[in-house]
């Protein structure tokens, strides 16, 4: 992205304990299961419906199998299977129609396509658990893990501090258009020296980042855009899913104004030292910063504003989120 294509290019070393060259062949049984817990979701795309396929599952699996196997062996998708419909909805109700930005374009794929994307999920996932290199506050795309699970932690923190008295400061942060801002050369050198991803597991990456979209009466397009540390220096937590992050600090009333300093510095220090690195940037818009906390505890506040990478995050509104017997959240900024 233009913002950030002056950006210095950032420093990697090799970190990763282990490596994964290439994918594992997958067993008829295997390939069953994926397409037995998928959801009966067609697409345009293709020849037959999903319904039908599962109907006569017993005479396509071995095809099937073959054929998710050629992909995962040669470390590529057909072209066949790049294809995607689009279609642009709103984000939320009531926006803008004229505003293309309100938009969000959500694309249907083929679903043998979807079936390749989760037999390799299934190998990824292994290979990173199994290795320890999932992230530990990440809280997406792993098994029992959610958007979920990520608010119960920040919940369940902020209510441990409100019992000891204390007002948790959290702030809401969100990337700029994070899927179409990945800069995929640094992005394939991260997994490769990070978390040794290489050979044809790294090469279907590269395939399958590269799709014809299809939006109705406009023909066939080519794009190459496929996407994704915590603020251990400023001693404050992280909750992270997808490419939202929740960073927050809990602290006495007394020491609100240092807490405050120290959730500035790490936006400061992620945007300085990771993101501007990474072509991505922090979406001042979408920021928010909550203090959450008992209402005893909240009327102590005098802070009113909070700077998130230079730019001012003023009180929006104050009002208790949730009832609870011991705490009632919380005030935002």
């Amino acid at each position: 992205m233009a913002a950030t294509a002056q950006s210095p290019s950032p420093t990697t070393t090799a970190s990763a304990p282990s490596s994964m060259a290439a994918f594992g062949p997958c067993t008829q049984t295997e390939i069953c299961r994926i397409i037995m817990k998928s959801p009966s979701k067609s697409c345009s795309l293709d020849p037959v419906p999903t319904f039908l396929v599962r109907e006569v599952m017993d005479l396509l699996l071995p095809f099937v199998t073959e054929m998710v196997n050629a992909s995962l062996r040669q470390g590529r998708l057909p072209t066949s299977q790049k294809h995607a419909v689009v279609t642009p909805l709103l984000k939320k109700p009531g926006l803008d129609t004229a505003d293309m930005a309100n938009f969000r374009p959500v694309s249907n794929l083929t679903y043998l396509s979807k079936v390749v994307e989760r037999a390799v999920s299934v190998q990824l996932n292994e290979y990173l658990t199994d290795n320890g290199l999932l992230p530990r506050c990440q809280s997406a795309y792993r098994k029992q893990h959610s958007t979920e699970t990520a608010m119960l932690k920040v919940w369940s923190d902020a209510l441990v501090a409100a019992d000891q008295r204390q007002v948790t400061l959290l702030a809401l942060l969100d990337l700029s258009s994070a899927f179409d801002c990945v800069d995929h050369s640094i992005l394939l050198r991260r997994l490769e020296l990070h978390r040794g991803l290489t050979g044809s597991v790294r090469s279907l990456y590269l395939s399958g980042s590269r799709r014809a979209l299809y939006t109705g009466t406009i023909p066939f397009r080519d794009v190459h855009c496929r996407a994704q540390r915590s603020c251990r220096r400023t001693r404050s937590d992280v909750a992270s899913a997808s490419d939202d992050c929740q960073i927050y600090i809990a602290t006495p009333v007394s020491d609100a104004s240092p807490a405050v300093i120290r959730l500035q510095e790490c936006p400061c220090l992620v945007n300085n030292a990771w993101m501007s690195f990474s072509r991505l940037r922090l979406n001042h818009k979408k920021t928010e910063v909550i203090w959450l906390g008992s209402r005893q505890q909240l009327d102590k506040l005098s802070v009113q504003q909070v700077m998130v990478v230079s730019s001012p995050v003023i009180v929006s509104q104050v009002a208790p989120c949730c009832q609870q017997p011991r705490a009632q959240f919380g005030r935002h900024y």
